[in-house]
């Protein structure tokens, strides 16, 4: 009896130890080509959209990676992408096109065609992909059956979807307005499809949940041009009853770009950048970077990002190639200035 307690032990130990040697060399290996990068959308303009991929140490950088893996255009206008495990879903907004690939190999895996009328942006909860979608006379969120890319429903809402979020059981659209101008927050509940409306300053479009948890909004406001200037402002929104508190910025400012990284939020002013910590309660007054655009010819800063002590700001063309530049925040100094497709728009991390 002894013996045969003494030999289980033996086969058990030797079960752990040879488990633990094996997890520990076992290598991290790359599950694609563009694993372990930075992918970079382009909305394209008189052609189509496209992808280009940089590696994270900035030594690689690689173009019309849809293109070259797939041997097949996307079309203009490319929107965005959505990220679930190991898909990517992209999303041409001038196409009413949704197409499904391996994130890390770009091998295209399906497509949704149908269903849908200038998607936007697109959230995946659950196996079912919500795609916000301008629609032909009134806004709408789609919404699909990502094992089968099948249409399940139509959630109505107001006019100019913009980008969505998911959290606990809620959807959150914000509204810009499509080709007018709306100010509204949509709350969808997913069980019941009953949509609540929060009311914010107008053109509200980027957005993301703060470390208390709370729903941070940023809206563009009304520019100049349309003759009604309203101000623009970052919105805070506590989820347990919707109610809002706001920072205005003054006549005139209207910023575009929002990110949040590290309890810091940063937004830009035309092509500077500010910062500041998201418990503050009043907007930063001093720019502390700004992005050099093209000096020839009509450029954008187009599209920001921030993820360790790095920001990544898109120098956007839409009549040739664009440009990544690359920060360190530590100094604030450039790294590097890399080629980006032609209209970027969006920085995304794919590892």
């Amino acid at each position: 009896m002894k013996i045969n307690k003494l030999f289980t032990l033996i086969l058990v130990l030797g079960a752990i130890i040879f488990t633990s040697c094996s997890d520990d060399n076992t290598p991290d290996l790359p599950k694609g080509d563009y694993d372990k990068g930075i992918l970079i959308s382009g909305e394209g303009s008189g052609s189509t959209g496209s992808i280009s991929y940089v590696s994270n140490d900035l030594t690689t950088n690689e173009n019309l990676i849809y293109k070259k893996v797939n041997n097949s255009e996307l079309g203009t206008f490319l929107q965005s992408i959505a990220f679930d495990d190991d898909s990517a879903y992209i999303i041409v907004d001038n196409q009413n096109t949704i197409t499904a690939v391996d994130r890390y190999s770009f091998t295209k895996k399906g497509e949704i065609t149908s269903n849908l009328e200038t998607p936007r942006y697109m959230v995946v909860s659950n196996d079912k992909g919500y795609v916000t979608n301008w629609g032909t006379t009134e806004g709408f969120v789609a919404v699909f059956d990502m094992n089968s890319y099948s249409f399940i429903k139509k959630i109505t809402i107001s006019t100019g979807p913009e980008r969505i979020l998911e959290k606990n059981g809620k959807l959150y659209v914000s509204h810009k307005g499509g080709n007018g101008s709306n100010n509204v927050i949509s709350v969808i509940d997913i069980l019941t499809d009953d949509v609540q409306e929060i009311i914010v300053n107008d053109k509200p479009d980027e957005m993301f949940f703060n470390n208390s948890g709370n729903l941070v909004v940023l809206s563009e406001g009304k520019a100049a041009w349309t003759k009604d200037e309203t101000l623009a402002s970052i919105s805070k929104i506590d989820l347990n009853d919707n109610s809002v508190t706001k920072m205005e910025f003054k006549d005139g400012e209207h910023p575009s770009l929002m990110v949040f990284d590290n309890n810091i939020i940063y937004y830009n002013l035309g092509s500077k950048v500010y910062k500041m910590n998201t418990s503050e309660t009043s907007l930063s007054s001093i720019e502390f970077l700004t992005i050099e655009l093209f000096t020839t010819g009509y450029s954008e800063f187009y599209g920001m990002e921030v993820k360790d002590n790095k920001l990544y700001a898109l120098s956007t063309r839409f009549s040739d190639l664009s440009e990544l530049k690359v920060f360190n925040l530590i100094d604030n100094s450039e790294i590097k200035t890399i080629e980006a497709p032609i209209g970027a728009s969006k920085i995304y991390f794919n590892n």
